[in-house]
């Protein structure tokens, strides 16, 4: 079992239920959980001040545990980004340090990349899902708590899942189709564009490219599209990837048919290279992990398609 170390560095605990029931379930599995001093903390909207959050991203650097879980996402570490200690956090993960997290931790991410090249582990929040009472039985995701012990246990080679029909539609090729080895990068497309033009986001070329949003209606998920099109980011990868876009509502006599799937068509019509759609990540309980800055390999065959960096 895995030592695991949790911390905020972002949004303060709203749901104070949930993240109490994701540390029981952890140590239910056996996991030897250390929760940061400062992991309950308030401040306005956050998980303590800048200073704090940052003292306790130091301290987790410094943990020695086998994996560092953030508490929940939110919002505050673009606001961080430049006293980040990246040289430990880059010593933490050669010494076998796995950070996970999603959403606001995207910031987080991309900063570790485009700074030290080392990689992290897009997946699971300690609240929202290890807290996620989703099964019959009130238990987690049981698809999102196998990935999280493939990653414990080092047997994690890749993340499958089926493509929507319209994908092969789309994109013929795609019926038996991989690529060379890719950087695979991405996360939340909101915090991926609040970076562009800065020196933390990474300049991946010919990389696998994967997003997700939350509570972000299709024309603000196109505009933020749109944004990483002119900016040539999209141009310069090998595929696009797309997650789970949920928690949106269109409004009845308005969008008419403007909904995700349209979002989808235009994207494919502005870019040469595939688009694919389905995969199991982002703000929905069934989660794949996925090693950011890792090289992968995208392959497909039918509508089966697999990320694979075994």
């Amino acid at each position: 079992m895995a030592h695991i170390y949790i911390h905020s560095p972002s949004s303060s605990v709203r749901d104070k239920a949930a993240f109490q029931r994701g540390l029981t379930r952890l140590k239910a599995l056996g996991h030897q959980v250390e929760l940061d001093a400062d992991a309950r903390s308030h401040h306005q909207r956050f998980a303590g001040d800048d200073a704090t959050r940052l003292a306790a991203i130091g301290r987790a650097a410094a943990s020695g545990a086998d994996v560092v879980m953030i508490s929940r996402g939110g919002y505050g570490l673009t606001r961080i980004l430049p006293e980040l200690p990246f040289k430990a956090v880059a010593k933490s993960i050669e010494k076998g340090t796995q950070w996970v997290g999603l959403s606001d931790f995207t910031a987080f991410q991309m900063a570790v990349l485009a700074k030290t090249g080392a990689t992290t582990w897009a997946g699971p929040a300690v609240g929202e899902d290890f807290g996620g009472q989703v099964e019959a039985d009130g238990s987690p995701d049981m698809i999102m708590e196998a990935c999280f012990d493939d990653l414990i246990d080092g047997h994690g080679e890749g993340a499958g899942w089926r493509l929507p029909a319209a994908d092969l539609k789309a994109h013929p090729q795609l019926d038996n189709w991989k690529t060379a080895p890719a950087t695979l990068w991405g996360g939340n497309l909101s915090v991926l564009c609040s970076l562009v033009g800065t020196p933390y986001l990474p300049e991946v070329k010919g990389g696998v490219l994967f997003l997700e949003d939350v509570a972000e209606h299709p024309y603000r998920v196109e505009r933020m599209l749109t944004q990483l099109l002119h900016a040539g980011v999209l141009a310069r990868q090998k595929a696009i990837v797309l997650g789970s876009f949920s928690g949106y509502k269109l409004v009845p006599g308005y969008d008419r048919g403007f909904d995700m799937p349209a979002v989808v068509a235009w994207l494919r019509s502005q870019l040469k290279l595939p688009v694919l759609t389905g995969l199991p990540f982002g703000h929905l309980p069934t989660k794949v992990l996925l090693p950011v800055g890792h090289k992968v390999r995208l392959m497909t065959e039918g509508r089966d398609a697999l990320i694979y960096w075994g």
